[in-house]
């Protein structure tokens, strides 16, 4: 039996996700316990432009869209990079570079 991965909440990830509704969380929760026994979540796409091994999980209810932002390829750890809802279709700038920021300060931690 593996040993579950250990979730790491990057910057304001977890108050971010504590924001989304009652059953965008509990998904959101399913999946990232999917990622700690090593499978992939169910709905997720990769997100290189942020940083090797960033993927993203893709979470929609009803008219909203959430994302969670995660890189799972260190050690024992998983890092949520950043949990957000969706207005638009497009990803914004500003959710790429919270994201893209907060790889950049695990990849120093992780040498």
């Amino acid at each position: 039996m593996s040993i579950e991965k250990q979730i790491y909440w990057v910057g304001t990830s977890l108050k971010d996700l504590q924001s989304f509704s009652s059953q965008a969380k509990q998904e959101a929760g399913y999946q990232l316990h999917r990622v700690q026994n090593g499978f992939e979540p169910e709905n997720w796409k990769p997100f290189q432009q942020i940083g090797s091994g960033v993927k993203e999980i893709r979470i929609s209810e009803s008219s909203n869209i959430y994302r969670i932002m995660y890189v799972a390829k260190f050690s024992n750890k998983i890092y949520v990079l950043h949990s957000f809802q969706k207005k638009t279709q497009k990803t914004s700038s500003n959710d790429i570079n919270i994201a893209k920021a907060r790889y950049k300060a695990i990849k120093k931690e992780e040498k």
